[in-house]
């Protein structure tokens, strides 16, 4: 068994890099005890359950196909019944392995463990159901590496497991729990989505955080994803550094221990989040276009080099387009694409102008390695300029897949690696 408290202290302190401690995100469905009466299986995402005198809580039940591997590694730690769940969002990777808990309860005639979600996590629900189709699309372009490697997020043809309960409790701004003796306050807030919830366990000194944290820079401009909320998150940040905890659970990456080291580390994302707000919200009150700004606003690349800063899932760009949909809307400040023409209409007077698709689409190889953006807008236009032509879908996969390979976020790698793929499968 790994001691993760060490693992994460060697790597914030300085003692040890993180290639040498291996990924901060691990996959391995493995329990450690991080503390008497408290566990977490890591997973995607992680469960962290705490021993209470009336059962288990349980914050978070990981995914649909991990659900039946967290709680057998459970089973292995303590054989009491799970006497709640509480959801701290209601991403799949949180809710989808209810059912294994719930089936658990039923096989061992246990009382049916009570879920707990913030208000708005049934209404998430009913927005999955609502969009079904468009996000098991995005869902398979964001995470398909990882369905290739055996952690699949669904469970059939539909997006949210219909194994995934809705909450039977819900609170909108707090909630104060005593479960078998151990006091629990559920705190709403902000971040990542609207249905947040992280936790203050006062006898563990102890906070469960969810996805506020994640060990690598926040995911607060998701390109495909409904809006994130930079500015609660980062009030929500500066609210946990201040609370005094001794322990840091995330759901994803390993735990943290000892007051200050956790209170640097989350006024260290809090600030990231607050720079970026206050530079894009700067310049849209002076005026500039959502174009000048996203090539303006820049975070320190000594910042992003912080291994819990890292910009290998989402990145500041995207968190800065974030910031101008919520303050500033869809319009991007440049008229033209207010009410535009078809893509295909623009990319065929392009490649008139240009002397043919095939010169737009050679010209964007050439550029493909001195400056992808470009190249990648080249290759686009040629292709939405003569769509069925084969050679030009040869020379878009090159460059999106040269451009998948550059880029350091899995949400950059996920798109276009896709449209590599579309174009290969063109062939």
């Amino acid at each position: 068994m790994a001691d993760l408290l060490a693992l994460s202290t060697a790597v914030i302190d300085g003692t040890s890099f993180i290639e040498e401690v291996g990924p901060m995100n691990r996959i391995n469905f493995r329990l450690s005890e991080i503390a008497d009466g408290i566990a977490m299986v890591e997973a995607f995402s992680h469960c962290i359950a705490f021993e209470t005198d009336d059962g288990l809580v349980a914050f978070d039940t990981s995914g649909v196909n991990g659900g039946t591997k967290v709680v057998e590694a459970l089973r292995h730690w303590r054989k009491d019944r799970f006497n709640s769940l509480v959801y701290t969002h209601g991403h799949l990777d949180h809710v989808g392995g209810c059912g294994a808990f719930i089936k658990d309860a039923k096989e061992n005639n246990h009382e049916r463990p009570r879920v707990i979600g913030h208000e708005n996590v049934p209404r998430r629900f009913d927005r999955y159901n609502f969009t079904d189709g468009y996000n098991v699309a995005i869902n398979q372009r964001q995470f398909g590496q990882f369905s290739r490697r055996g952690y699949e997020m669904q469970d059939g043809d539909s997006f949210l497991p219909g194994s995934a309960a809705r909450p039977d409790l819900t609170y909108s701004e707090s909630l104060e729990l005593d479960i078998g003796g151990l006091e629990i306050e559920l705190k709403h807030a902000k971040g990542e989505t609207d249905d947040h919830t992280w936790a203050w366990i006062d006898q563990h000194k102890a906070i469960c955080a969810g996805d506020f944290f994640i060990w690598c820079f926040p995911n607060a401009g998701n390109p495909q994803k409904v809006q994130r909320y930079p500015v609660e998150w980062a009030a929500a940040m500066r609210e946990m550094a201040d609370q005094g905890a001794e322990l840091f659970l995330p759901a994803h990456g390993l735990p943290i221990e000892g007051r200050d080291r956790i209170s640097g580390v989350l006024n260290d994302v809090a600030s990231s989040l607050e720079y970026l707000v206050r530079e894009t919200i700067d310049r849209m009150n002076q005026g500039a276009r959502l174009d000048e700004i996203l090539h303006e606003v820049k975070i320190d690349p000594e910042v992003l080099e912080k291994p819990y800063l890292k910009p290998i899932y989402d990145e500041p760009e995207f968190v800065v387009r974030n910031i101008w949909r919520m303050y500033g809307g869809w319009y991007d400040g440049n008229p033209s694409r207010l009410k535009p023409a078809p893509d295909s209409a623009l990319a065929k007077e392009v490649a008139i102008l240009a002397g043919g698709a095939r010169k737009l689409a050679d010209r964007g190889h050439t550029l493909m390695e001195s400056d992808p953006r470009l190249a990648c807008h080249l290759v686009e236009l040629a292709v939405q300029a003569e769509p069925e032509d084969q050679s030009l879908h040869e020379v878009r996969a090159e460059v999106y897949q040269y451009r998948r390979d550059q880029e350091t976020s899995l949400m950059a790698k996920g798109i276009f690696g896709s449209a590599a793929n579309e174009s290969r499968d063109k062939l």
